[in-house]
Formats: structure tokens, sequence, C-alpha cells
């Protein structure tokens, strides 16, 4: 087993490639590798984890992907990321870790214009209204939406919506006051 292959993530939607040797890969919220034994580690605090795998081809990827992310286009990319190291969209297995549920994560106009300008009225469909100018924001169903239309198998996506925010016993939550991070590793079988 390697050393693990980690990022400076800056909320973006760049990819980094993990080798053999793990380690940094720079300043990304995507890794890659298709090299076996290798572990990649995500770190979040309320924004997604979504691991994406293709065992038969040896291909996997983990991405960190909050609002900005995903109008940056993060879901997207880590699917084309690992399709480039061999995975097969229609292979592929995805699982997205415990992040910020759409009970807890309220956001207001800049969020929703980057939103509408990313993907035009169809961010409504993951947002309930709240209070005045704010709403309750659904990331969980965003991704999985996005990874699908990436071509991802609907019936290939795990996801435990699980909040941070509510389960402060068990998980860290920026947005709760709870400074921690949560780490997600993923490695192909050695």
């Amino acid at each position: 087993m390697s050393c693990v292959s980690y990022a400076r993530q800056v909320h973006g939607a760049d990819v980094g490639r993990a080798g053999a040797g793990g380690g940094f890969a720079g300043l990304v919220d995507i890794l890659v590798t298709a090299e076996r034994g290798v572990p990649l580690a995500i770190f979040t605090a309320d924004c997604l984890a979504i691991v994406l795998c293709d065992l038969s081809a040896g291909a996997l990827c983990v991405a960190h992907v909050g609002w900005r992310g995903t109008v940056r286009g993060a879901t997207q990319t880590a699917v084309r990321a690992i399709v480039g190291v061999g995975g097969r969209t229609g292979s592929l297995r995805a699982a997205i870790a415990p992040s910020i549920g759409p009970c807890c994560y309220e956001v207001d106009e800049p969020v929703t214009a980057e939103l509408a300008r990313a993907f035009g009225d169809r961010w409504r469909a993951w947002a309930t209204p709240s209070r005045g100018g704010h709403v309750m924001l659904d990331l969980w169903a965003a991704n999985e939406a996005l990874l699908v239309e990436a071509g991802v198998p609907p019936e290939a996506i795990e996801n435990p919506r699980l909040c941070t925010a509510c389960h402060p016993e068990l998980l860290y939550s920026y947005r709760r006051g709870n400074r921690g991070r949560l780490a997600t590793l993923a490695a192909l079988p050695a």
C-alpha cells in the first residue's frame, strides 16, 4: 500500500492524478488513479465527497463537491477524469458520503444567482423556498442528477442521505460550528 494521495481543496473542478507514491497532488478538488493500492483522500465538513469506481477497469476517483464545485462542473469533470484513466460510465459505481442535507442547507441570492447562471431555471428543482430570499438547497439531488446525466447508472449511485448538520454527535459540520473535518478514503484493491 502506498502513501495516501491528498490535495489542498479549493472549491473548484480541477483534477490531480495520483501516482504510485501517493502524497500531495496539488490545489485540486478531484483525485483520480488507475494504480492499485493507492489510497485517495478527500476532506469535507459539509460538502459532498463523491467516490467513483470501476473495479473491472481498475479506475478510481474521489471528488470534493460543494455548491461552488457543483456550478463549476466538478461532478461531470470527475466522471470524465475516471473515463480518462480507463473507467466506463456504464460500469461506474458512485457513493456520496455524509454531507449537509436539504433539511439544513439554506442559501441566499449570491448562491442562487450562480446556480441560475450554471443551470438556468433547472436549479429550482433542487431547492425548496424557505424564508424571504432564501432556499433550502439539495446538493444530493443536484449531484445525483449530474452523475446520471454524465452516464452513471442511477441504480449504481449510493447515498445514505446522512446530514452532517443533523448529526453533530457523529459528524463534523462547518455550518453547525463544529469545525473539524471528515476524511473520505478510497483505494483500489492491491
